[in-house]
């Protein structure tokens, strides 16, 4: 099945609503489309007054500060961390994308203390001192195709480091991604939220090059 801008928009906006009615989303943009040149098509945020804060040299506390007050994030989580999912169309085929997870500098993951947030997040912040905030983005580029190892065109970066990019086998749908942030950030013992999520069936092709395999690589399935 091909993955249209609208199936995309769509996946979207019921994973944005499930995470509502999981209770674990306290705030959210939902996605908006936009035709930005001749069979150019963008999934962005609705609202938001773009992403350039992330392309600048800056700590991380004003950087996740400036996300939150121009609201340039699809989904608040409950404990502060915002989700961005951004994807380009060229013709209907995917051009780029941008999965963004950005844990809040100030409250604690709440993997950790999942009670807390679900029922008192005034006290958040003052369990699990020793988490660090760990942001991570999923990267897709059709142009960087030709790139191999120097600069995958789907790639992993982990913690804003500028030369991270750690070669996926192809881009990513956003169900995809929620699914890898509630499995890894969000389950508890109690509670298997990513097991809750819709599944679609439907995922891009496969884009990792023969010399990207034979490093250290991610595996989409």
């Amino acid at each position: 099945m091909t993955i249209t801008p609208r199936r995309i928009q769509k996946q979207v906006e019921i994973l944005t609503s499930e995470l509502i009615g999981f209770s674990l989303c306290n705030d959210q943009q939902f996605p908006s489309m936009t035709k930005i040149g001749r069979g150019k098509i963008e999934i962005g945020i609705s609202g938001s007054s773009g992403i350039s804060s992330l392309l600048r040299n800056i700590p991380y506390k004003t950087q996740y500060d400036e996300m939150l007050s121009s609201k340039t994030y699809n989904i608040k989580m409950i404990d502060g961390a915002l989700l961005q999912l951004m994807y380009r169309f060229d013709k209907d085929v995917i051009a780029a994308h941008r999965l963004g997870f950005f844990p809040s500098p100030y409250l604690e993951e709440f993997q950790n203390k999942p009670n807390v947030y679900l029922e008192d997040e005034i006290y958040a912040d003052i369990v699990m001192k020793n988490i660090i905030p760990f942001p991570f983005r999923f990267d897709y580029n059709s142009d960087n195709a030709d790139n191999g190892m120097t600069h995958s065109a789907s790639h992993l970066t982990l913690g804003q480091y500028k030369n991270c990019r750690i070669p996926v086998t192809s881009p990513l749908t956003p169900s995809i991604f929620i699914e890898f942030v509630l499995r890894n950030f969000y389950n508890t013992a109690f509670g298997m939220y990513s097991k809750k999520l819709t599944k679609f069936v439907e995922t891009f092709s496969e884009t990792m090059t023969s010399e990207e395999r034979s490093i250290v690589y991610m595996c989409i399935p």
